[in-house]
């Protein structure tokens, strides 16, 4: 069931992009690249998790869109990832991966990967500024790039990487009712995770998380 109503902050679609305006930067932190540098998320299981994924696997720096569509009731575009993907297969995810040397800054990383997985086309995009830095449990370090998207866009999937493309509403993702929490055991110690059931669609993990962090930046601060 969609959650809405007193339990969010409600912001129009201009306010919304009026605070990620004033509230974000494209400040690159230096836990991108350095190893040293670990991503705190305040979740001790999830703390404890990252410190010692930091000790074992090389730094994968990755970049991500998170793609808001400026329609009247804004969006947020999502991709389901191909299934046959040997990493997260079939999850929910934004548009984005690795940070290519090729690629100018993590923002240039974002906007060329939506390219390449959805066709979404870089004169629709307006990008804001960066989210916190976000660590997972497979060694990578995202950095999520919130932008703005002109509706009119058509999307071409590349079906090597993505299987389908859809939007959910901001309202929607932005309502903490919707925000739930699982848990799993990493080496004794229990970690938790977001999860955002959305329909048929089951966000969860990293990208719940990046939307919970989105929450927390623009909403309640």
């Amino acid at each position: 069931m969609v959650k809405t109503g007193a339990a969010m902050a409600e912001l129009g679609t201009q306010e919304f992009f009026d605070r990620a305006r004033a509230r974000l930067r494209f400040d690159i932190p230096p836990g991108l690249t350095d190893a040293s540098i670990v991503p705190l998320t305040g979740d001790q299981g999830n703390d404890f998790m990252l410190q010692a994924i930091a000790q074992e696997r090389p730094i994968r720096p990755a970049a991500v869109l998170i793609p808001v569509v400026a329609r009247d009731e804004p969006t947020v575009l999502l991709t389901q990832r191909a299934v046959h993907l040997n990493e997260h297969a079939g999850q929910i995810a934004f548009p984005g991966g690795k940070i290519d040397a090729t690629d100018a800054s993590p923002v240039d990383a974002a906007l060329r990967e939506a390219w390449e997985e959805v066709g979404l086309a870089r004169d629709h995009i307006e990008p804001i500024g960066y989210l916190d830095l976000y660590g997972t449990s497979f060694g990578f370090r995202i950095l999520p790039t919130v932008a703005r998207v002109q509706p009119g866009f058509n999307l071409h999937i590349n079906a090597g990487e993505v299987d389908d493309a859809f939007e959910v509403p901001l309202s929607f993702l932005m309502n903490p009712l919707n925000h739930r929490t699982g848990q799993k055991e990493f080496r004794g110690q229990r970690r938790s995770f977001y999860e955002m059931p959305f329909a048929e669609r089951y966000i969860w993990g990293a990208t719940a998380g990046i939307l919970r962090a989105l929450y927390e930046r623009i909403y309640l601060k």
